[in-house]
């Protein structure tokens, strides 16, 4: 009896033995940890062998090429976007290297990053990247241990903030048009060239974050401000660069995906002229101030998000009384959670509206009919960022 018992503990033994060599080898083939162990010892990144997960490393080497750091990071899966209306450049730089233009949901902070799930992270250079970098309040402090993929120098850029007031608006108030945008293009002015007095007048007016970021904030705006997408400066502030939106509108019109066929088919068909009108911007510069009767003295204008130095320029013009010199009461409203600043301009809760061209190009195509008046950043602020070996 004791050897039976005996010789079947042996073969339960055997079978346990057995049972979890095969666990491990379904763990090694499957589990994220070795996809995300796979590392690169040349300058070009490429999947390692899930066999050997530990043989290199899971970053990029400094002289690593654009090409190899997409194809590597798009392979594994783990390019990350919001999905907000900045997506499209993402996924126009996966198609130009031949990777599917599928990407991560990527939440606002940069945990995501910070913990591997994501190796090539969305950032904007004046705020997420600055967070990456830095050491200060909410900033992960990878310093210069990061490297970035700009839009710009890679072709696929996508402008930006802009201000826009529907077509009806624009005719109907010609003169408040013309007087909001000489004043706030003052504000602009004004701030890139005092940045550290702008990002302070901003946090009084109710920051969202600390003021060490704003301050690292409105130097970053700055740049977007006063340089054009292929790194020439622009001295023209709200200047309307035809060939970059031009760009902005071919990238839409390939990208952006409309579930109603009647605004995919208008989506098709926009023109520059369906979106824009830099008469008032050329009108208002040109006027030295002087407007005549203003239809409308007291309006409102609807930011994207929450108060920061990427909308300096507007809080500097309420500040310093650009506005009030010019005979407007404006009233700055702070984006964030549900507000949609396409929508509120249309229905006409808010008379001017900040947004990104593809957004309001997407808004045109499914039947509002917003104008761009003038064009803040003059450049793309998206890039991707990766860890350096």
């Amino acid at each position: 009896m004791k050897k039976k018992v005996l010789k079947l503990l042996a073969v339960l033994l055997m079978i346990a033995m057995v049972l979890t060599s095969f666990a491990g080898c379904g763990k090694s083939a499957q589990s994220p940890a070795s996809s995300e162990n796979t590392q690169n010892t040349g300058t070009t990144p490429t999947q390692t062998p899930e066999s050997t997960p530990q043989d290199t490393g899971k970053y990029y080497d400094a002289t690593a090429s654009v090409e190899s750091i997409i194809k590597d990071a798009a392979g594994k899966g783990k390019v990350g976007n919001w999905g907000l209306g900045n997506e499209y450049e993402v996924q126009a730089l996966l198609a130009k290297y031949g990777q599917p233009i599928t990407f991560l949901s990527q939440a606002f902070d940069m945990d995501g990053f910070d913990n591997d799930t994501i190796l090539l992270a969305s950032a904007m250079t004046y705020n997420e990247l600055g967070l990456v970098k830095n050491s200060y309040e909410g900033g992960y402090g990878y310093g210069d241990k990061v490297g970035i993929i700009d839009m710009n120098d890679e072709g696929v850029a996508m402008l930006e903030d802009n201000i826009f007031c529907t077509r009806e608006f624009a005719q109907k108030h010609p003169n408040t048009v013309k007087a909001f945008l000489y004043a706030s293009m003052k504000g602009w002015e004004y701030a890139c060239s005092n940045p550290e007095e702008a990002a302070q007048i901003v946090y009084e007016y109710g920051s969202s974050v600390s003021s060490e970021h704003q301050a690292y904030m409105a130097s970053e705006v700055k740049k977007l401000v006063e340089t054009d997408t292929t790194g020439a400066a622009v001295k023209d502030y709200g200047n309307m660069d035809d060939k970059a939106l031009q760009q902005t509108l071919d990238l839409a019109k390939k990208y952006i995906q409309l579930s109603d066929p009647a605004a995919a088919d208008k989506l098709q068909s926009l023109t520059l002229d369906d979106i824009r009108d830099a008469s008032y911007l050329k009108d208002a510069m040109a006027s030295g101030g002087k407007f005549g009767e203003l239809e409308k003295t007291s309006v409102s204008i609807q930011l994207k998000w929450l108060p920061q130095a990427q909308f300096m320029g507007y809080y500097v013009a309420l500040k310093k009384g650009f506005y009030k010199d010019v005979g407007l009461d404006v009233t700055i409203i702070p984006g964030g959670g549900d507000i949609g600043e396409t929508t509120a301009v249309y229905t006409g809760q808010v008379d001017f509206g900040v947004t990104w061209v593809s957004n309001l190009i997407a808004a045109n195509a499914g039947g509002m009919d917003l104008l761009q008046i003038a064009q803040v950043f003059q450049r793309s602020g998206l890039v991707l960022v990766y860890k350096l070996n």
